[in-house]
């Protein structure tokens, strides 16, 4: 079960280019290791993004 906070952060940062806070490079999808965030966090840049 995948925590919807942290979901919404994760995605937010990778829109609009944020940092990642363990390496302090820009955040990417690919930083996602846990196949379940990276499926949320995907799907929620999909439903929150316009004109995709």
């Amino acid at each position: 079960m995948v925590n919807q906070i942290v979901v919404r952060i994760a995605a937010e940062r990778i829109i609009s280019g944020g940092l990642n806070p363990k390496t302090g490079q820009t955040y990417v999808i690919d930083d996602i290791t846990n196949q379940e965030y990276r499926v949320a966090v995907k799907d929620y840049i999909l439903t929150t993004t316009e004109g995709v």
